[in-house]
């Protein structure tokens, strides 16, 4: 199989060897790491209990990694200009899995929410799926229609016309979070793509007026939203989830418990090794140590972005919307995570990117970051570039004369 795709250049077959970003990429995997020792901590109470082996999820997870791992694989040797060639198909498909979730007999519910499709022991997210295939498709859009988008209302609120109803699938399920997540990035790359202050002011209004409405219309999210303000009123009832998080946080102090001494993973907490993993980290390791994981998270998001700025200024515009998209994606789950975590935000059901148990999410996640890789190597090699053509001499084995770029 390497054999047939070597004369196709890619960052894994480059006359260079394996010729990746490496800062992003040991960030990212430095992530995964952390995650999967904070899993198999988190996890083992439970997993024991509930199946007679500690280390059930860690080994499910540790599948789903491999499984993610091999899928960035192949997304590098994918070259950008099939996501944008190719962005509409992949938007179908996103509402295709959209309604295929909502199906009875074909989603799977779990909590009152149906979002997982289910493949045998597996599950797949939908969800998780539809935001990259959205950023793809809106990145493509932008391109097309730059001069629309900057200029006119018409270019503006076209976008809409598949974002409102693609939110729409997303709240039936429901999926709050992931709704915010998407709507967050799409307004992001359109304020990056030229938006005028008037028309993304517009939009934000818009944005905070749905949020006030969706909340008002949903007793479970106003309750939520309530015990917020003061989950000690009610810490054994609606408030039990976040106050066991501020607990953990509590105990950790500076150097945390030790790794594996959480005391709050013991069926005090819910959700340990999911949606409230970094309250067992910041019990285990400590302010120290969650300070350290907030910084590398910091870090991973602002190289996505500068990614995304390198491709902008060699003219690869598609690309740069795209890894600005991805960044925004994992900047929006980052932050809502963490704020529900440490009682900023209301309680929401959302991953933290790279270190929450998750098949959808991880796998998703490794897509991400093979996608910004490959648009980093395409930058630096000036691939998709306008202004550039090149041709197969151009990507000669290492023994044949190499040609350059016209």
């Amino acid at each position: 199989m390497l054999a047939f795709l070597r004369p196709y250049p890619s960052p894994l077959l480059s006359r260079r060897g394996l010729d990746l970003d490496f800062p992003l990429l040991a960030g990212c995997l430095g992530l995964l790491g952390l995650g999967l020792v904070m899993i198999t901590s988190a996890s083992s109470e439970v997993a024991a209990a509930l199946s007679g082996n500690p280390l059930y999820h860690m080994i499910r997870h540790l599948i789903y990694l491999v499984i993610g791992l091999g899928a960035a694989g192949v997304v590098l040797l994918i070259p950008m200009s099939f996501w944008q060639r190719y962005g509409w198909m992949l938007l179908l498909a996103a509402f295709a899995l959209l309604v295929l979730v909502l199906v009875p007999g074909i989603g799977r519910e779990v909590n009152g929410a149906r979002r997982w499709i289910g493949f045998g022991a597996f599950n797949v997210q939908p969800s998780e799926i539809a935001k990259v295939f959205v950023v793809v498709y809106l990145a493509g859009y932008l391109v097309r229609r730059q001069e629309e988008v900057r200029e006119s209302w018409a270019g503006f609120f076209k976008p809409f016309v598949v974002l409102l109803p693609m939110a729409g699938l997303l709240l039936l399920e429901p999926d709050f979070g992931a709704t915010v997540v998407m709507m967050g990035a799409a307004m992001a790359m359109l304020f990056l793509g030229g938006v005028g202050l008037l028309r993304f002011g517009l939009m934000v209004a818009l944005a905070v007026g749905a949020v006030f409405v969706l909340v008002q219309t949903q007793e479970y999210r106003l309750q939520r939203l309530i015990t917020f303000t003061d989950p000690w009123a009610d810490q054994y009832g609606a408030g039990y989830q976040l106050t066991q998080a501020l607990i953990a946080f509590g105990r950790g102090e500076w150097f945390g418990v030790g790794l594996g001494n959480s005391i709050q993973k013991q069926f005090y907490l819910p959700e340990a090794h999911t949606d409230f993993v970094f309250s067992v980290l910041a019990e285990e390791l400590g302010l120290i140590g969650a300070l350290a994981t907030l910084a590398l998270f910091v870090f991973v998001c602002v190289r996505g972005l500068y990614i995304g700025l390198w491709a902008e200024k060699a003219k690869q515009f598609f690309a740069a919307y795209v890894a600005y998209g991805l960044s925004f994606l994992w900047i929006g789950q980052f932050l809502i995570n963490i704020g529900v975590n440490t009682g900023l935000l209301p309680t929401k059901g959302l991953t933290l990117p790279f270190l929450s148990y998750g098949g959808s999410s991880l796998v998703i996640c490794c897509v991400s970051l093979a996608l910004l890789l490959r648009i980093e190597w395409e930058r630096r090699n000036v691939l998709g570039n306008e202004d550039v053509e090149f041709d197969e001499a151009d990507f000669a084995e290492p023994n044949q004369e190499v040609a350059h770029a016209r």
